[in-house]
């Protein structure tokens, strides 16, 4: 009966995980402009299924963007960076204040196993486009309320089906492979930006759905690399994701995780079972102090209450394990910003509804903008936390 469970909460949480690549911007519709590529010759972690050390990597070739004067420029990356199929991996900049960045890390689902990995499945995104449209919600450069219009960007796509944490080569079987590289890729445009922004002095690691998951981690990673700078999460639509020391170690394994654990004194003895999602905000800010931390939810996200369901969790009750895990993670002695809405919604950073979703006459946008800027934001949670 553990078994069973153990493994269907396990394929629920890749499996709820899915919606996440409808919310993404879409990366198909932009085009980067007559100049060709910019490659970065760099890496923090390499292509075996062991992590190197992102606190100390090796002097790169600052990459240029001079001449395009599209919205984005596309970053080719280095070999061992890879989709889950093994294909070429790229990132993304918009060139704003070179001292005020966004590191932002995209949704698109999650597989674990045969089945939810195969040729056949949609469980996850598999590749990244050569041009990326992300022009809504806080990619709106043009709209002179968006708190990051001036704000240069990093977005680094998703499409190894590990929620950015994995390190490894799995195969499943029946031919099925799986390039879980998700932290090479994230880890090696962390790196890169060091080089792109070397002004940075604020800096907001950010991301919606699974790309939400880590983003306290790699808050931590960007403290190592940007000693003096403001850093702030702003992560969005995972809230609910519960830690369960066994599904820790279950998806960890396949994913490799353990590969790619920071260095840090607070990770020593760290194990599988402990690597948990809401363990991200506490070892980094066991890490990193004084990094402010923030994040959003539904209190009946569709994509996370069907993972909570399946799990034997009461559907109908979501916003308790979102507050549970708050709980858990404000008990090591950490503040975690949260702003919790009603409604099923999934995700709200990337869309036109950011500028107008309002909680107890307070707006997102002036809560995020407050944040930005350093004015001091309290928790705001809904209190008819209803589905509508």
């Amino acid at each position: 009966m553990l078994k069973w469970r153990v493994l269907l909460a396990a394929g629920v949480l890749c499996t709820a995980l899915v919606a996440c690549s409808d919310d993404a911007p879409s990366s198909d519709s932009v085009a980067v402009g007559d100049a060709p590529a910019v490659s970065v010759d760099s890496t923090t972690a390499g292509a075996d299924t062991t992590a190197a050390p992102v606190t100390d990597p090796p002097a790169t070739q600052a990459p240029t963007t001079t001449g395009v004067p599209e919205r984005w420029a596309r970053i080719t990356a280095p070999a061992d960076c890879m989709c889950s199929d093994g294909s070429g991996y790229n990132f993304f900049v918009h060139r704003g204040d070179p001292a005020k960045v966004v590191f932002f890390l995209e949704g698109g689902g999650a597989c674990f196993d045969v089945g939810t990995c195969g040729p056949d499945s949609d469980a996850f995104k598999r590749g990244v486009s050569d041009t990326l449209d992300a022009s809504t919600g806080i990619f709106d450069f043009e709209n002179p309320t968006n708190p990051f219009k001036d704000w240069s960007v990093v977005y680094v796509p998703y499409c190894t089906g590990d929620v950015h944490l994995g390190n490894q080569t799995m195969d499943y079987g029946n031919g099925v492979v799986i390039e879980h590289k998700g932290f090479v890729n994230g880890s090696t445009a962390l790196t890169a930006m060091r080089d792109l922004f070397p002004a940075l002095e604020e800096l907001v690691v950010s991301g919606e759905s699974a790309g939400s998951i880590p983003s306290p981690l790699y808050a931590g990673m960007a403290r190592d690399l940007f000693a003096k700078a403001s850093i702030k999460v702003l992560a969005d639509g995972s809230g609910a994701y519960p830690d369960i020391p066994v599904i820790n170690a279950t998806i960890g394994a396949n994913w490799g995780t353990m590969n790619a654990v920071p260095p840090w004194p607070e990770n020593d003895g760290m194990t599988a079972e402990k690597w948990s999602l809401p363990g991200l905000f506490v070892q980094a800010h066991a890490h990193a102090p004084d990094i402010v931390f923030a994040r959003h939810d539904f209190a009946f996200d569709q994509t996370q209450e069907f993972f909570a369901s399946l799990a034997g969790i009461p559907a109908d009750r979501l916003i308790e394990l979102i507050d549970s895990n708050e709980a858990q993670i404000e008990a090591s002695g950490m503040d975690l910003f949260s702003y919790i809405s009603p409604g099923d919604s999934h995700t709200i950073l990337g869309k036109p509804d950011f500028y107008t979703h309002t909680v107890n006459d307070v707006t997102l946008l002036q809560w995020v903008t407050d944040l930005v800027n350093g004015t001091p934001i309290a928790d705001n949670h809904c209190t008819e936390c209803t589905t509508a």
